[in-house]
């Protein structure tokens, strides 16, 4: 079983900073892609960035320039740093990996999601 735990979610003012981690544990073999995407109140979930193995990223347009995703690949763990936050930032942001895992004798590959984690962010 392998499970994904998100923290450093949390409510700010405009225009300040949060970081979130998620730290994936478990019968890991490897990481494929990791990333975040989010879900505000009456939208469809989107995503919001990602990163690759080899340490490609992706951004949407809304975050771009002011979200940096990374990963720390001794730990298991991706990171969003997200600063200039905005009101419409506010979604709870769900962590998301490919991951490769020990099943018995053989490794499978499937893609798990963590529990989510609430942004708020006021003006």
């Amino acid at each position: 079983q392998v499970q994904l735990v998100e923290s450093g979610g949390g409510s700010v003012q405009a225009g300040g900073s949060l970081r979130l981690s998620c730290a994936a544990s478990g019968s890991i073999f490897s990481i494929n892609a990791m990333g975040w995407y989010r879900q505000a109140p009456g939208k469809q979930r989107e995503l919001a960035a990602a990163i690759t193995s080899g340490g490609s990223t992706n951004y949407a347009d809304s975050v771009k320039g002011r979200f940096t995703i990374s990963r720390d690949n001794a730990k298991n763990t991706v990171y969003l740093q997200m600063n200039s936050l905005k009101p419409e930032d506010t979604a709870v942001y769900y962590c998301n990996a490919d991951v490769t895992y020990y099943s018995g004798t053989h490794l499978r590959q499937y893609i798990y999601w963590g529990q989510g984690t609430q942004v708020t962010v006021s003006s």
